[in-house]
């Protein structure tokens, strides 16, 4: 369950309705399923992999795994890709908490749709409320991580997890029984590949990795911390499970949701905050709803945050041989953070490149490093299951990373 509630986050509940709305929804579901079963979950192992057989993380694993230095360049990678990430993700967590501040105040009860879409524009507008609204999960998180991450966030994430899909799996239900909401399942559920191109498959293999938190070490540091007695086939496939659930109920909620009102699936990134608003105010008790699943948003954001923050903490422990301790690293991870949180906030341009530099260049980057060094350097398996993981990692993966990454950027058609 920790290590589910790393992946499941914002990537699946507000990246993946929008992503899937601009780019012909059922036929880029059906792309985003093949990319979680043919990339996903065999990367997923990888990571836990390389972090249970090591007990180090990201900065670490590969030296000790291999005994050489060679390997480093990946570590140092996973290190850019964990702070880019963090840097535009803190900004999108800021929205959440900006709305479940308004949920606890009732600011955007009665509003109407047309109003709920400006209202999200001049909340991201307001420089100085996402300021507040970015830096305080910054905060949150480097508490937590002071503190240490391992039986909180597990003791947590097993009352969480459940309680985000039962929460789901009702909004979902009373989605259904708004008028046209047949439409938008339609749209989400039966393919027209006709609407598909190169760079919607890329994006699709890009929030593969973006919402299993694939590419950057954060696996590699949950596996770290795995007991020795627990298999990692078995909690990689429970992990993507849950995690392409959670994106399926949010799809479930979200189309139904935007033919019944009759907005544009391809809305763009407000999507969530201007559709859920307006699904409460059609519900009973819509207070009490807006309250709990805005929460369950900000904690569903802030155990993403925390283990991918825990990268650069761990990186910058290991390091230095230790020389800068745990709270040590954790103020200078902070401190290095804030710059690239402002700078999202203040200019949509650095937030567009930060997303789609780690999404759809960095993570299926250190994704393919991941996959070679596994599959080349770690032992070999005797049983069927094993060897079908070592050549999918050795050929499969590598190949679909580069043919999809070299056609996305033109070099090959």
């Amino acid at each position: 369950m920790a290590a589910a509630g790393s992946a499941v986050g914002l990537g699946n509940i507000w990246k993946f309705p929008y992503i899937a709305g601009e780019n012909g929804g059922a036929a880029f579901l059906v792309v985003y399923l093949i990319c979680v079963l043919l990339l996903g979950l065999p990367l997923v192992m990888t990571e836990f992999l390389i972090g249970k057989h090591s007990g180090k993380s990201a900065y670490g694993a590969f030296k000790e795994l291999k005994g050489t230095n060679r390997w480093q360049w990946l570590s140092w990678m996973c290190m850019l890709t964990a702070m880019l990430f963090i840097g535009f993700y803190f900004v999108v967590t800021g929205w959440c908490f900006n709305y479940l501040f308004e949920a606890l105040t009732n600011v955007l009860h009665g509003a109407e749709m047309d109003s709920l879409s400006t209202h999200f524009t001049q909340v991201i507008s307001n420089k100085p409320r996402m300021i507040l609204f970015s830096l305080f999960p910054v905060l949150l998180t480097a508490t937590v991580l002071w503190f240490g991450v391992n039986k909180g966030i597990e003791k947590l994430s097993k009352v969480l997890m459940p309680l985000l899909l039962v929460m789901m799996v009702l909004m979902a239900v009373r989605v259904l029984m708004l008028k046209d909401s047949a439409i938008g399942m339609q749209f989400f559920f039966q393919a027209d590949f006709s609407k598909l191109n190169p760079q919607a498959v890329m994006k699709a293999m890009g929030q593969c990795f973006f919402s299993l938190s694939i590419g950057m070490g954060a696996l590699i540091t949950y596996g770290a911390y795995m007991p020795k007695n627990q298999s990692v086939s078995k909690t990689s496939m429970q992990v993507v499970i849950l995690d392409t659930l959670v994106a399926i109920l949010a799809g479930m909620i979200i189309f139904p949701a935007v033919f019944a009102f009759g907005m544009d699936p391809a809305e763009g990134p407000e999507l969530v905050f201007v559709i859920l608003p307006a699904i409460f105010e059609q519900m009973s008790f819509s207070y009490i709803f807006g309250v709990l699943f805005f929460s369950l948003l900000c904690i569903a954001a802030i155990t993403s945050t925390i283990s991918i923050m825990e990268v650069s903490v761990a990186f910058v422990n290991e390091a230095t041989g230790g020389r800068l301790n745990r709270h040590k690293s954790v103020l200078l991870v902070s401190a290095a953070v804030i710059p690239l949180v402002l700078a999202c906030v203040f200019s949509n341009s650095v937030f567009d490149v930060f997303d789609t530099l780690t999404s759809c260049v960095l993570m299926p980057l250190g994704a393919l490093g991941m996959a070679l060094f596994v599959g080349w350097n770690l032992p070999n398996y005797n049983h069927f299951a094993g060897k079908v993981f070592i050549f999918s990692v050795r050929w499969i993966v590598p190949i679909a990373i580069l043919v999809i990454f070299l056609n996305s950027v033109g070099i090959i058609q």
